[in-house]
């Protein structure tokens, strides 16, 4: 240990004057059936049967649960980058579908993002709005474990 403060060089730091790779809930509802839609909330959320913040319990219809934990090893840090590309593989995001992150309100989402890029994945798109974007917009919801159909589109 040391009492001296670290120095670094200044930098600087540049940022785009808008968000890219993001998608908005009309632009999911438009492409339903054609992305891999990720929910990174819990799966007790995911399936409705708690809803701690958002007025509407359940998930977006043909999205799959993907808690961010399940990117975690025991110790807590992101499991290695093969294992997560199995995990997106079995989500069946690793394919060449486009995929899209989503959770409550986009910020456990850009977990699954970050996990995805350490497996080597495409960067999916990030909806920023998410479970309490969708949930208050009246648009169809799903409940229980299974993805649920495309609304209108029925199996």
């Amino acid at each position: 240990t040391t009492v001296d403060a670290p120095a670094w060089p200044a930098a600087s730091l540049t940022l785009a004057d808008h968000w890219t790779n993001v998608i908005d809930r009309d632009g999911l509802r438009s492409r339903m059936g054609e992305v891999v839609l990720l929910a990174a909330r819990g799966a007790p959320r995911y399936r409705g049967e708690v809803e701690p913040i958002d007025p509407i319990a359940g998930h977006i219809p043909t999205a799959i649960n993907a808690p961010t934990d399940g990117n975690l090893g025991s110790d807590g840090t992101f499991l290695p980058a093969d294992a997560l590309r199995v995990r997106y593989g079995d989500l069946g995001a690793a394919g060449s579908a486009e995929v899209v992150a989503s959770c409550g309100s986009g910020v456990s989402a850009c977990h699954d993002v970050l996990a995805m890029r350490l497996a080597g994945l495409p960067a999916p798109l990030l909806y920023p709005g998410s479970w309490s974007d969708w949930s208050t917009a009246g648009y169809p919801i799903a409940i229980g474990a299974e993805p649920g159909d495309v609304p209108g589109q029925g199996r």
